[in-house]
């Protein structure tokens, strides 16, 4: 399965320490090898100051000491250092025959001693920090390897110069996927290359199978792009610079008899200016942001997606009537001054009413020749390069998740079968559908896929997720379907304001700084405890007006009581409803743009 290239490579690569001692000092932490005492350094609890450590530390006598897996990297607030480390992962597969590992578990180590110091409002303050931090422990999706760069796909490592994976990780990386590159900086400028390392965002999933009797590995893999990173509803569009929200590359990668091949596609919100603020409603109006800049926003998006893809088709799958219609109408409209980029609409609802994967025939039969001229990269046994990608397909819908993710698996499976055919796996008149155990492995590995990316940025698991895996709606998945709807719902209008301020905090779009205002001194509606006040208003009317009401049957004379309390009620509701975006949890760090 592995390519002989890789074999050599190995020898030369750069790699990190993979297990790592967390000592625990009074006035210091001490990070050092597992396998060197003499690859350390140490953090001071009071200044979070870094130094790099000289000498063997093996005989010094820590108070505690624990194995972590890795640093992410330190982040400065109010009060002093936080550091961030791994404490538990899990090998899930491995990326051009290198471990690749999720992480599990983190957890922030404080150096603030000097907090004590500090005035209530800054003691107040940094303890919402420190909930943010509590919130990006838990940040699902992570992933990364010791000894192999995951943000570049193969076409890139295969035409980069030789040499480079002797290289510090971070090096080699691409920026625009890396999660912790903010996070990294004190790090590099102390030179602590062998601790540092790149995380992705996304999905990373193996599949082994034998075909014919020939052992073979799809590896699915994810890239979350940093540039624009957020939640559902306060991460929408583009901004200025043209980066959008819920970017993605995403790599198929297919090994069999020594061939590699790889199949790039990419994904992103409707790169225009445009919001959809939560306002307790099912579904918020979206709002087209009239701005100069507007078809400049289009034009640096699309030009950085060619040069980085090559020829780039935008496959828009939103609604065509409503507020989706509109936006994409503008969409369209905006599309028609980029030259040398085609655009394709496609009302996925109304061509798939009958809940059938195969209504995408359609839209394949439209794009199927630009499609394979855009092709998929494959080398050798030796690692020559056969053939090249030249291009990506841009897909899109409102949230670039359940729609996007069908079409993205469609085209997935005819790329898998025109790499095996080219390869000579399969005959020209063989696909993989004609083999049902694999053929159902590879469904569900695409839709495990969408669960995770969706995951990230919805809270919650895919929708249509039963098209992917079965190619049809099912009942059971109609109601799992419901049930992710209402926790979107729940999570989008409760909790991604606090969600969206852990990411901008930790991507560095908000930086701490003592002499600035507080964000959090707040007035008016937006210091209410969210839910429960909106839950109080609405609950409350009800139940005493329902009282109220019962009593009449009995008592004539309550009926003014009745009347009042239905009027309070009513009132009540319509207060929320005015001020539903007052009630629904908003981010506090940064704008929308």
């Amino acid at each position: 399965m592995e390519n002989e290239q890789v074999s050599k490579e190995k020898k030369e690569r750069f790699k990190l320490f993979d297990e790592m001692e967390l000592l625990q000092f009074p006035d210091k932490f001490v990070i050092r090898s597992t396998n060197s005492s003499q690859n350390a350094f140490s953090i001071n609890r009071t200044d979070g100051n870094i130094e790099t450590i000289i000498g063997d530390s093996s005989s010094w006598i820590p108070t505690k000491v624990s194995i972590i897996y890795g640093v992410v990297g330190t982040i400065r607030l109010l009060a002093g250092t936080y550091i961030l480390v791994i404490t538990s992962r899990k090998e899930v597969g491995s990326y051009v025959g290198f471990p690749v590992f999720r992480i599990m578990s983190m957890k922030f180590m404080a150096c603030n001693a000097t907090l004590r110091l500090s005035s209530y409002q800054e003691k107040k303050d940094e303890a919402y920090f420190m909930t943010l931090l509590r919130t990006v422990e838990s940040t699902p999706g992570l992933y990364y390897s010791y000894e192999t760069d995951l943000t570049l796909n193969l076409q890139q490592t295969r035409k980069l110069a030789k040499g480079r994976e002797s290289k510090p990780l971070w090096k080699q990386a691409d920026p625009r996927f890396v999660w912790n590159r903010n996070l990294l900086d004190e790090l590099i400028e102390c030179k602590l290359d062998a601790f540092i390392i790149p995380l992705i965002q996304g999905n990373f999933q193996n599949l082994h199978f034998t075909l014919k009797n020939s052992l073979a590995k799809i590896t699915l893999i994810s890239r979350r792009c940093t540039r624009r990173l957020g939640t559902r509803m306060w991460r929408r569009g583009a901004n200025l610079e043209g980066d959008t929200a819920n970017f993605i590359e995403t790599e198929q990668l297919l090994e069999i008899e020594g061939f590699m091949s790889s199949f790039l596609q990419i994904r992103g919100s409707i790169p225009l200016l445009w919001e959809q603020i939560v306002d307790l409603s099912y579904k918020p109006r979206i709002k087209i942001i009239s701005h100069e800049e507007t078809t400049k926003v289009v034009e640096r998006h699309f030009h950085d997606l060619t040069q980085r893809y090559g020829d780039v088709m935008a496959v828009d799958l939103t609604d065509k009537h409503g507020d989706e219609g509109q936006l994409s109408m503008a969409f369209a409209n905006e599309m028609q001054k980029i030259p040398n980029v085609r655009y394709v609409s496609f009302d996925f609802h109304q061509y798939s009413k009958k809940s059938n994967f195969d209504n995408l025939q359609p839209l394949y039969d439209n794009i199927c020749e630009d499609f394979e001229k855009q092709g998929f990269f494959l080398i050798d046994k030796g690692g020559e390069i056969i053939v090249e990608q030249k291009g990506a397909v841009r897909a899109n819908c409102i949230d670039c998740l359940d729609r996007t993710n069908v079409t993205q698996s469609y085209l997935a499976r005819k790329s898998v079968n025109s790499q095996l055919q080219k390869i000579g796996a399969l005959s020209s008149s063989e696909c993989i559908s004609m083999f049902n155990e694999i053929y159902d492995k590879f469904k569900t590995l695409w839709a495990e896929h969408g669960d995770e990316i969706s995951l990230e940025y919805a809270g919650t698991g895919a929708l249509k997720g039963d098209l992917v895996r079965f190619g049809r709606q099912t009942l059971s998945g109609l109601i799992k379907d419901g049930m992710s709807a209402l926790s979107r719902y729940y999570l989008n209008n409760f909790h991604d304001g606090i969600r969206q301020d852990a990411m901008d905090l930790i991507s560095g779009r908000y930086t701490v700084n003592r002499n600035s205002p507080s964000p959090f001194q707040l007035n008016g509606f937006e210091s209410f405890s969210y839910l429960p006040v909106a839950s109080a208003f609405l609950v409350g009317g009800i139940t005493l007006t329902s009282l109220t009401f019962n009593q009449v049957g009995r008592n004539a004379q309550h009926i003014v009581s009745s009347i009042v309390w239905a009027g309070l009620a009513a009132g009540a509701m319509a207060m929320v409803k005015a001020n539903g975006t007052q009630f629904c949890s908003r981010p506090r760090l940064s704008g929308l743009l």
